[in-house]
């Protein structure tokens, strides 16, 4: 069938790292996700008790085949648009995804009841049981693999879990594609507010699925090996070579990291055509989308210093100047009650908003009420759609995040803190630069302390940054995901920005040279980082047929 060429405009392909994950540590996220419902969980079924069957015929499918009561969540379009003799081959790879859906879920039930918390020492030997996991599943599967160790980590006197490094074909007729995702998650206790264990995966009627890493990362990571075995069972060829690469600490800075992605560039790496990441969501919960940009972050403190020690405020109150006075005043003048950075030089950096981009994002599929239920409020600036999207992806933003040295226990203490650090961040986007904005904010924040004519001391310095992302989406990378959306979900993909940095797509492309995707699997409102994450079953089983069309895809599209 004919196909429209995907285009955008010029302007949007400037040439081109999560901080997020790294700052949050032990912090969780305080809005509520949606509420659990307690079931007893679904059946158990071992992959090894599911019976595989080899095909010789791709072709035999009909649409027929796709009035699954597996799927009620499939309308009977979306299954005749499965069904088309585009890429035919993927007929019985559907089918067999289906077929196999338990065993897919069960795979993830056994990776969720490990708790894998990176940023956790004590809870080291479960991430490394957790790449363990993954190294069987994969050699079962018949991949090449190793568990490539890092080292001890800095600073501590545990090692590095490993990276999992894997090849699933060799063959130099096919173009090869590196993926990567992570299988360390963030911390989660039931008291924290969980419906349900969180280390438990509970299914519920509506298809929810619960449990720390469900979404993040473990489900999509989890969807690459289960593409695999739906290969197998169906008899049908795997379209390409695939590379593996899984970390065991992104939720905790990727230590490690990018020192192995540089050194194995020109080896492991090396005959890399394109890089796909699904460590991201869509901006609803109806449409898929392919994600094209990311924004960098600078991450700064502020650090005010006065008396030798701290202080009781019922004995020198209003005798000495309070660091934490300054400070609150300083952190004031950042940015207003709309969100506008208060910092000159900044604006000045960023590339200019034309027209026809603006007008891009009329089409994007994107509901106010969605955002408010993840808000868990309607305490939003913007109360329209465009203008949020724009200040969420296009501009810049200035986060205050905390104080370290005051003191945020329960009750009252009526301490006069010697010392206190403001910690603020700058999401960056295109044109900044890390230099220049480092600079303006010294200049700033050193202007607005001398302004208060205060004897205390005061430094201000940057703790780490980040740069902004923007990939071409013109390549044949994401056409080939563009296709392979349309052919599983019958509708066309939102072309997104992300408003969060996740650093090692920068370091994918630098390190490679390719065009690097973002192909997320999980919805806006599943949670991940909060208390009762979720994965759709809609969303795990359709996305294992997704990363599968998208290979297909990827080898159809025409050789450079």
């Amino acid at each position: 069938m004919p196909r429209t060429p995907l285009t955008i405009p010029p302007h949007l392909l400037f040439p081109g790292r999560c901080l997020d994950c790294s700052l949050r540590g032990f912090l969780f996220a305080n809005f509520s996700s949606l509420r659990s419902i307690n079931t007893a969980a679904a059946a158990r079924v071992l992959p090894s008790q599911i019976p595989t069957r080899r095909r010789t015929s791709h072709n035999n499918t009909s649409p027929a085949t796709f009035s699954n009561p597996r799927q009620p969540y499939l309308t009977d379009a979306i299954r005749a648009h499965q069904a088309r003799k585009m890429a035919p081959q993927l007929n019985g790879y559907f089918q067999q995804v289906d077929a196999l859906a338990d065993a897919f879920i069960e795979r993830l039930r056994q990776a969720v009841a490990i708790p894998s918390i990176s940023a956790d020492p004590a809870r080291r030997p479960d991430v490394v049981r957790m790449a363990k996991f993954l190294e069987s599943e994969l050699i079962k599967l018949g991949a090449q693999v190793e568990l490539r160790e890092l080292g001890r980590q800095p600073g501590s006197d545990v090692n590095l879990p490993p990276v999992v490094l894997a090849r699933y074909g060799n063959d130099k007729n096919k173009r090869t594609i590196l993926v990567y995702g992570h299988y360390d998650v963030q911390p989660a206790e039931k008291s924290d507010g969980w419906d349900t264990e969180p280390f438990e995966l509970t299914v519920m009627p509506d298809g929810r699925m619960c449990g720390r890493g469900a979404t993040d990362d473990k489900g999509p990571v989890l969807g690459w090996l289960n593409a695999i075995q739906a290969h197998q069972a169906a008899g049908i060829d795997f379209p390409v070579n695939l590379l593996m690469c899984f970390e065991g600490m992104e939720e905790y800075g990727s230590e490690g990291l990018d020192d192995l992605i540089y050194e194995e560039a020109k080896k492991f790496f090396a005959d890399t055509d394109a890089v796909c990441i699904s460590d991201n969501y869509w901006l609803g919960t109806e449409r898929p989308c392919l994600t094209y940009g990311l924004r960098g972050c600078n991450y700064y403190n502020i650090e005010i210093s006065g008396p030798g020690a701290d202080l009781h405020s019922g004995v020198f109150g209003g005798t000495v100047e309070e660091p934490m006075t300054d400070l609150v005043r300083i952190l004031s003048s950042l940015v207003d009650t709309n969100g506008k950075i208060q910092i000159p030089g900044i604006y000045e950096q960023v590339a200019p908003v034309t027209p026809e981009e603006e007008g891009l994002y009329d089409d994007i599929s994107f509901n106010m009420e969605t955002l408010y239920e993840s808000l868990g409020s309607k305490t939003t600036i913007y109360d329209d759609k465009k203008k949020t999207l724009m200040a969420r992806w296009r501009f810049p933003s200035l986060s205050i995040h905390g104080i370290e040295g005051a003191f945020s226990g329960a009750g009252a203490k009526t301490v006069i803190p010697a010392k206190v650090i403001g910690k603020f961040s700058i999401r960056t986007v295109p044109n900044m630069d890390i230099e220049k904005t480092n600079e303006a904010v010294s200049r700033y924040v050193e202007a607005v302390f001398k302004s208060l004519g205060s004897k205390n001391t005061m430094k201000v310095y940057p703790q780490h940054t980040g740069m902004w992302w923007v990939a071409s989406p013109n390549h044949w990378n994401f056409t080939a995901a563009a296709k392979a959306i349309e052919r599983v979900w019958g509708v066309k993909p939102d072309f997104t920005r992300e408003g969060g940095s996740i650093p090692v797509t920068l370091t994918f492309e630098k390190a490679t040279g390719k065009n690097v995707l973002l192909l997320p699997m999980g919805s806006s409102t599943d949670g991940a980082h909060s208390i009762n994450e979720k994965l759709d079953k809609r969303n795990y089983i359709e996305g294992i047929k997704l990363l599968g069309a998208y290979l297909h895809y990827v080898a159809e599209e025409p050789m450079e």
